[in-house]
């Protein structure tokens, strides 16, 4: 088994401060590669990827519980999968929680199992004050800190993904493994929440340790993505590419932020190849959740710019459709039901919205069905209202909701879809009143983000409808 670093047995956990509970060298070793590899966002061959560390770790120590959690929570926080839905899920999640009781854990590890199992019932902000208790006294323990950055991402909690690391990122010393990537983490807490010169200044000393760190380039293409830097971005990611291409966990991600730059110059034909040469054979390769929803925004947001995009949703719809009944997560949602829009299929539609309904007023604690009513229903209803040509209707949908979409996760970039939406919405209703509003919105987009090709598309079509 190789790695970047060496990998840590039992002793070497205790001695970083971090001891887990069992006598097993090599389940500790199996953890550390398993952590490396989400950290990296890879699967690393050379140490069998994660589906195989994942394997080699339960046959070491079946009763290891935090191979358990590590192991429940990838797939819990994979968000391809429900317990709701998922037998297999609902039974590991169940014997994570029975080996934990069946031995002395420490209270970290005790808090570890407890959060993932709290994520599993869909209550995020819980699991992640789980996180966090961990951190405060064990400010490196990576896996608390990746879980709790990747569920503020799916909450919206753009604060808390950067406070979270900012809090422990002055005990991360070069000398801890994958301490540079804590450092991409940090970059993109802040280019989220619009420190763009601190956030590319870290991400760029991150990529100086790390070249191939995949997350810090797309700090990055974020960065240019938000100040409509478009040629700067394309070079990046042209010069970059060979560092990030066998990330394959993110790699289909940054070839989507490369697309979004193309798509905003006009240059459509260029986006397409970029989508039919990498994002839609990666996500039928993997079948990742963050694969489906970068496809189906990419496919969304040409189909707004007026380009035909061909059989390429009935490709698609394959995938999506496994995913109709999941409502793991609103964000998810509202990315299924572009697919089944773009591909005329109505039933899976209506399969869709039924059961998010369904799920909506299911009693619980989950953070994203209690949503479902305020936000994500609504979303939806304007997505179909939209698509059947009842812009009016759609608009009167979106507006109430604009400043609360970030609730459903996501990036700034990735919800841009939603606000494109609703520029288009406005642009395309019949009463004058509400074609007014297009040019409010469109006045705002300039201002927030300058210098834009797609917004000056938009601002000339309202003017050649007299809007501006």
């Amino acid at each position: 088994m190789a790695a970047s670093f060496p990998l840590r047995d039992c002793q070497a956990w205790k001695d970083a401060g971090l001891p887990l509970s069992t006598t097993s060298n090599e389940a500790c070793k199996l953890f550390d590669a398993t952590l490396a590899q989400y950290v990296t966002w890879s699967n690393d061959k050379t140490l069998g990827g994660i589906e195989g560390c994942l394997a080699q770790l339960k046959a070491a120590d079946p009763s290891f519980a935090m191979g358990h959690a590590i192991s429940t929570g990838l797939k819990l926080i994979g968000t391809g999968s429900s317990v709701r839905l998922d037998h297999e899920l609902d039974l590991a999640v169940k014997t994570m929680v029975e080996v934990s009781k069946a031995q002395s854990l420490t209270p970290r590890e005790q808090l570890h199992v407890s959060a993932v199992e709290t994520f599993a019932k869909g209550n995020f902000p819980k699991a992640c004050d789980m996180w966090e208790q961990i951190l405060q006294d064990h400010p490196t323990d990576l896996l608390a800190l990746k879980f709790s950055h990747d569920a503020y991402f799916y909450l919206g909690y753009q604060e808390q993904m950067r406070d979270s690391v900012a809090r422990v990122y002055p005990f991360w010393t070069k000398d801890i493994p994958l301490s540079s990537y804590v450092k991409g983490m940090y970059s993109f807490g802040l280019m989220e929440t619009n420190f763009y010169d601190r956030a590319e200044k870290l991400a760029k000393e991150a990529l100086a340790i790390t070249p191939t760190d995949a997350w810090s380039v797309h700090t990055i293409a974020h960065i240019h993505e938000m100040r409509a830097e478009v040629q700067d971005g394309l070079e990046f990611m042209q010069h970059s590419e060979a560092n990030w291409k066998d990330s394959d966990m993110l790699a289909c991600h940054n070839y989507w932020h490369w697309a979004l730059y193309l798509i905003e110059k006009g240059e459509y034909e260029a986006a397409l190849t970029l989508y039919d040469a990498h994002i839609l054979p990666s996500v039928q390769a993997s079948g990742a959740m963050l694969d489906v929803v970068d496809n189906c925004s990419m496919l969304c947001r040409l189909q707004m710019e007026g380009v035909s995009v061909g059989q390429r949703w009935h490709n698609l719809l394959p995938v999506t459709q496994k995913h109709t009944r999941d409502h793991t997560l609103l964000f998810n949602d509202a990315h299924l039901l572009m697919a089944s829009l773009g591909a005329g299929d109505s039933q899976t539609t209506q399969e869709l919205l039924s059961t998010l309904q369904e799920a909506s007023e299911s009693p619980g604690e989950n953070c994203q069905h209690l949503l479902a009513r305020d936000v994500g229903l609504p979303l939806c209803q304007a997505m179909v209202e939209a698509d059947a040509g009842n812009a009016d209707r759609a608009l009167q949908l979106l507006l109430p909701i604009r400043y609360r979409i970030v609730e459903i996760g996501g990036s700034n970039a990735q919800r841009d879809v939603f606000h494109q939406l609703l520029i288009h919405a406005a642009l395309n209703c019949a009463s004058s009143t509400h074609r007014n509003v297009a040019r409010t919105l469109l006045m705002e987009r300039d201002a927030l983000k300058p210098n834009s090709p797609l917004t000056e598309r938009l601002i000339r079509r309202a003017a050649a409808a007299h809007l501006m």
